[in-house]
C-alpha cells in the first residue's frame, strides 16, 4: 500500500501519574532499582512481555489500571520517591574528588563543571529535556564516540563487551556530572538474536526495532528543524538524521540513514551492527566519525576533547581537523598540533588481526572528498592510517589512524597495556618497548546497573543510601564486613533461586520453539537445583575464550556433575559471531554433551545471551568461570559484575583478573604462564581447572561446619564485593579518564586555541624546523670513567659528545638510557637519566655527562640518545624524532 497517512495514539495518563511518562523517556530508571520496581508493580506480566521497555509498556496498560493507580496511595508514594530522586539527579552538583586507589592513579582528583545546561531547559523544571543542542554547553565538553552502546536490553544497540562498557561509561559520567556526550549509530536491526536448531547449531535472526517505542527524540536546531547531516562515499551522498537518547544527564546522539532521501542501499548502512560487507563497514565508520562530528557541528556543539572508544570512530579526527581549521582560521599543520593533544583513544584488542584494516583501493573513494576539503592529496590522508615506511599499498589501519591522532592512548587493563605496547612497538620503531606511548586504564562496571535488588537493599542498610554515588569511599569496605552472614547468604540464595527459575522458563520457551517432545519439556521444568553449587560460563563464544576447556576430560567432568554428596551444575550462555563456524561448533559440542541422560538436569545452555540474562547470571551464580587463552583477554568485565554480587571468580590470570586475584576472594587457573603450543596449554590448564574445582571450590562451598551457611565462602564473598566496589567500578574508571586524560586535554585545548592559536602555530613551526634539521644530529657512544666493575652504593660518571648541527641545546634533551641486560643488545626494562651539558666545543658540538648510582647488583647496559623537548606529541610521535648513539 502506498501513500499511507500515519497517526499515533498515546495512553491518557492521569495527571497524578504524569511523571511516569517523563521517567520512561530517560533511561536513568534502569539503574535505579526503585525505578525498575515502580514499572514492574503496575503489571508484572505485561512488564516482562514488553521486554522491560517502559514506553511500549505504558502503551498497553489498560486505562482502568491507570485510573486505579492514580488513587493508590502506596503507588503514588513510591512514584513521588522516584520523582524526587530523579529531580535530585538533575540538579546535583558535580561529585567531589574520589580517594586515590591504592598503588595506582585511579581516583585522582576529579573536578567537573556543573551540568545544569544538560539537566534543565530554559523556563522548564528539573528533569525536563535538556537545552536545544549547543545551548549552554560551553567549553570543556567531552564527546565519547562508540560503534555500540549497551545501556539496557530494550535498546538493542550493542553486540558485546565493548558496548556494555560504553553504556556503563555514560551512566557513570551521568552520576558524576562529567560534561560528556555520546555519539553512536541507531541500528534498526541491532545485533542478531540467537536460537539453536535441533542439532544445537546457532541460527541468527535480525528483528527490526520499532524506534517509536524507544525513548528517542529527534535532535532539532534553534528553528526547530530536524538536524540532518551527510557524508560522501563512492556511491554519492548519504544523508542521516540525528536522534537523542537521554542517559540520566548525558545525551547520546545517534545517527540514522533509514530515511526517504537515501537510496535503498544507503538506508541499509545503519540496518545492522557490524555489517559483514567491508564497504558497508567503512560507510558505518565514516558515518560514525565524520557524520558524528558534522552532527555536533550542526547542533552548535564543539567538544574540547574527543574520546574514541576503539578505532571504529577514528575518522572523526579527519573531520575535526577541518572544523578546527575553519573555526580558528588555521592551516592544516597547525590543526594537526591541536587534534592529537585533545583526543583520547582507547584500544580493546590484544591481537593484530582483531584491529580493522581496509585496503587502500577501497578507502580512496571515501577519503578523496575529505582530502579535498583539507586541500591535500588523498595519499596523505591514507598515510595517516598506515604504519611508518609501510608503503602506499599498505592497508589503512584504524588503530594506526586512531593512535596517530591521539596523544592519550590506552589499553583497558594493566596486562593489556603491556601487550599493546608489544603489539604496536613497530609503529614507534625507535622507542624501547616500555616507552611506547600506550598506557592503561583498567575497565570498571557501573555497579547500580549490575547489582541485584537484594544486594542493593543490603548496601542501602549497611553502607548508606548514597553508596551508589560514592562506591570507592574507603569506609565502604568496613561496612560490607558488618553485613551479617545470614543476611548475605539469604540474599544470595534468593538470587540463585531466581536464576534457576529464569533458566527453566527460558529453556521451556527454547524447547517449545523447536517442537520438542513432552518428556524434554518435563525435563526442562526440573532442570537445575536451587541448592546445588552453580557455575556460570557466559560470554562471546570466540575460540580463544575456550569454553571447550571443560570438555577436555568428559568422564572427569561427568563425575563432578553427578557427585552424590557435592554435586555441581553449569549454566552456559553466549553467542558466536555469525561467520565464526568454530564458535558455533563449540556451542553444538556443549549441547550434545549436555544431552547425556544422567547430566542434562545439571548442564544447560540458555539461548540469546543479552543484558537481561546476564543480570540474572551475575546475580545468581555461585562461581563465575573464565578460561581465556592468556594474554588474549583485553580486560573482561563480566567477572567484575559477578564479583560485586558476591559471586566468586575462577579464572585464568588474564585481563582484569591479573589485578583482582587474591586467594581470599577467588581462584586462579595456572600461574599466568604463556605457552607456544596451544594444545599443550589446553591439556595443562584443563587439568588445573578440574583440580581447582575438585580440591578447592567444591569443598569450600559445601563446608557447612557452622550450620547451614558456608562461613569461609561468605568471607570470600565479602572480599570479592569489596574488591569490585573499590577497584573495578566505573566511577573509578571515569574519574581516572577525567584526571589523567580529559582534564589535561581540555587545558591544552584552551592553551592551543587562545590568542589566535598562537601556541599551536608556534608548535607547528617548531615541528617543521625539527623535521628539516633532525637528520643532521649525531651522538657518539657514551663512555664511562673506569673499567665497569662497581659495588652496590657506588656511582660513576658517563659522558658523550653530541653534534646538534643547527639545533639549539635548549630544544633537546640528551638522555642516558640504562637498565638490566636482557641480551647482548637489549635491556629488560630501561630507565632514563637526563644528561647535563658540560662544554660547548663550537660548530654545534657539545659534551654531556651524568652520574649513575649502582643501587642493585646485576649486569647492566647503557647507551645515550637525543630527543626533542616538549610534550609526548613531539617526543613520541610515530616515526618521530629520536637519535641513538
Amino acid at each position: 500500500m502506498k501513500h499511507l497517512q500515519t497517526f499515533q495514539v498515546f495512553p491518557d495518563i492521569p495527571e497524578e501519574l504524569a511523571f511516569l511518562e517523563t521517567l520512561s523517556r530517560n533511561i536513568w530508571w534502569c539503574w535505579q532499582y526503585h525505578g525498575v520496581e515502580l514499572f514492574r508493580r503496575i503489571d508484572p506480566r505485561l512488564w516482562s512481555w514488553s521486554g522491560r521497555n517502559p514506553i511500549l509498556f505504558l502503551t498497553y496498560i489498560p486505562q482502568k489500571r491507570l485510573e486505579e493507580l492514580s488513587k493508590d496511595t502506596s503507588f503514588l508514594s513510591h512514584l513521588q520517591r522516584v520523582q524526587k530522586d530523579y529531580e535530585r539527579m538533575c540538579n546535583l552538583p558535580p561529585l567531589p574528588p574520589l580517594p586515590e586507589r591504592e598503588g595506582g592513579k585511579a581516583g585522582d582528583a576529579l573536578q567537573a563543571t556543573p551540568r545544569s545546561a544538560l539537566s534543565k531547559r530554559e523556563g522548564g523544571k528539573a528533569g525536563d529535556s535538556p537545552l536545544r543542542p549547543g545551548e549552554g554547553l560551553g567549553e570543556g565538553l567531552v564527546a565519547y564516540f562508540s560503534m555500540e552502546f549497551g545501556i539496557h536490553e530494550s535498546i538493542p544497540l550493542y553486540g558485546g563487551g565493548l558496548g556494555i562498557l560504553a553504556g556503563d561509561h555514560l551512566k557513570a559520567a551521568s552520576d558524576m556530572k562529567i560534561p560528556l556526550i555520546g555519539i553512536g549509530l541507531l541500528y534498526r536491526g541491532g545485533y542478531f538474536r540467537q536460537f539453536l536448531d535441533q542439532d544445537g547449531w546457532q541460527q541468527e535472526e535480525y528483528p527490526e526495532t520499532d524506534i517509536y517505542h524507544l525513548p528517542l527524540e529527534r535532535a532539532k536546531d534553534r528553528q526547530d528543524n530536524d538536524i540532518k547531516v551527510s557524508i560522501d562515499g563512492p556511491d554519492g551522498k548519504v544523508h542521516a538524521v540525528v536522534w537523542r537518547l537521554m542517559v540520566g544527564c548525558i545525551p547520546l546522539y545517534l545517527l540514522d540513514t533509514n530515511i526517504a532521501e537515501n537510496s535503498p542501499e544507503a538506508r541499509e548502512i545503519t540496518a545492522r551492527l557490524y555489517a559483514g560487507e567491508q564497504k558497508i563497514r567503512v560507510y558505518q565508520e565514516i558515518l560514525l566519525g565524520v557524520g558524528g562530528m558534522r552532527a555536533l557541528d550542526a547542533m552548535g556543539i564543539h567538544p574540547a576533547v574527543c574520546h574514541l572508544n576503539e578505532g571504529h570512530s577514528a575518522f572523526s579526527s579527519i573531520e575535526r581537523l577541518y572544523q578546527i581549521m575553519t573555526a580558528h582560521h588555521v592551516n592544516l599543520k597547525t590543526a594537526l598540533e591541536i587534534i592529537p593533544r585533545t583526543t583520547v583513544f582507547t584500544t580493546h584488542t590484544p591481537v593484530a588481526a582483531g584491529n580493522e584494516e581496509f585496503h587502500p583501493d577501497l578507502m580512496r573513494p571515501f577519503l578523496k572528498p575529505l582530502a579535498e576539503r583539507l586541500n591535500i592529496p588523498v595519499e596523505e590522508v591514507l598515510s595517516w592510517g598506515q604504519a611508518p615506511d609501510a608503503g602506499s599499498d599498505a592497508p589503512m589501519s584504524m588503530f594506526v589512524l586512531g593512535s596517530r591522532m591521539s596523544q592519550y592512548c590506552n589499553g583497558v587493563s594493566k596486562l593489556h597495556g603491556k601487550v599493546s605496547r608489544q603489539l604496536w612497538a613497530h609503529i614507534w620503531r625507535d622507542l624501547p618497548e616500555n616507552e611506547v606511548p600506550i598506557t592503561h586504564i583498567t575497565n570498571g562496571i557501573h555497579i547500580p546497573s549490575w547489582l541485584s535488588h537484594e544486594m542493593a537493599l543490603l548496601f542501602d542498610r549497611y553502607i548508606g543510601p548514597e553508596w551508589c554515588l560514592h562506591p570507592s569511599q574507603p569506609d565502604n569496605e568496613e561496612r560490607i564486613d558488618h553485613i551479617y552472614d545470614e543476611e548475605l547468604w539469604r540474599a544470595h540464595v534468593m538470587n540463585r533461586s531466581r536464576l534457576i527459575r529464569t533458566c527453566r522458563k527460558m529453556m521451556i520457551q527454547q524447547y517449545k520453539r523447536r517442537n520438542a517432545p513432552k518428556d524434554i519439556l518435563r525435563d526442562a521444568e526440573l532442570a537445575l537445583d536451587q541448592d546445588v553449587l552453580t557455575i556460570a560460563f557466559a560470554r562471546r563464544f570466540a575460540t580463544y575464550k575456550r569454553a571447550y576447556l571443560l570438555l577436555q576430560d568428559p568422564d572427569r567432568l561427568e563425575a563432578i556433575l553427578t557427585s552424590k554428596t557435592h554435586p555441581v551444575q553449569f549454566v552456559f550462555a553466549g553467542k558466536a559471531h555469525p561467520r565464526d563456524n568454530e564458535g558455533k561448533d563449540l556451542i553444538r559440542r556443549l549441547i550434545h554433551f549436555a544431552r547425556r541422560a544422567n547430566i542434562r538436569h545439571r548442564m544447560v545452555f540458555i539461548e540469546d545471551y543479552d543484558i537481561h540474562l546476564a543480570r540474572h547470571l551475575v546475580h545468581g551464580a555461585d562461581v563465575w568461570l573464565n578460561t581465556p587463552r592468556r594474554p588474549l583477554e583485553a580486560c573482561g568485565t563480566s567477572g567484575m559484575k559477578a564479583a560485586i554480587n558476591g559471586v566468586l571468580n575462577v579464572s585464568v590470570l588474564d585481563g582484569w583478573w591479573c589485578e583482582g586475584y587474591s586467594d581470599k576472594r577467588g581462584w586462579r587457573i595456572g600461574n599466568g604462564e604463556e605457552y607456544t603450543d596451544p594444545a599443550y596449554q589446553d591439556a595443562v590448564e584443563s587439568q588445573a581447572l578440574y583440580n581447582v574445582l575438585e580440591n578447592e571450590v567444591i569443598p569450600c562451598f559445601y563446608d557447612r561446619k557452622n550450620g547451614d551457611i558456608p562461613a569461609r565462602w561468605l568471607m570470600m564473598m565479602k572480599e570479592s564485593m569489596k574488591m569490585a566496589m573499590r577497584i573495578f567500578c566505573s566511577h573509578r574508571m571515569v574519574a581516572e579518564y577525567h584526571s589523567r586524560f580529559y582534564q589535561p586535554a581540555k587545558s591544552r585545548m584552551t592553551e592551543l586555541v587562545s590568542q589566535n592559536a598562537q601556541e599551536a602555530v608556534e608548535s607547528a613551526a617548531r615541528l617543521e624546523r625539527l623535521r628539516s634539521l633532525w637528520k643532521h644530529i649525531r651522538i657518539e657512544e657514551p663512555i664511562r670513567e673506569n673499567d665497569g666493575h662497581f659495588r652496590v652504593g657506588e656511582s660513576f660518571r658517563v659522558m658523550t659528545t653530541v653534534n646538534l648541527g643547527e639545533i639549539r641545546p635548549d630544544e633537546v634533551d640528551v638522555e642516558l638510557y640504562y637498565g638490566i641486560l636482557k641480551s647482548v643488545d637489549a635491556l629488560s626494562l630501561g630507565h632514563c637519566e637526563r644528561m647535563d651539558m658540560l662544554q660547548a666545543h663550537g660548530n654545534g658540538v657539545y659534551l654531556y655527562s651524568c652520574n649513575i648510582s649502582c643501587n642493585v647488583s646485576g649486569r647492566y647496559g647503557f647507551t645515550a640518545r637525543v630527543i626533542p623537548k616538549g610534550d609526548d606529541r613531539i617526543r613520541f610521535a610515530p616515526g618521530g624524532f629520536i637519535t641513538w648513539a
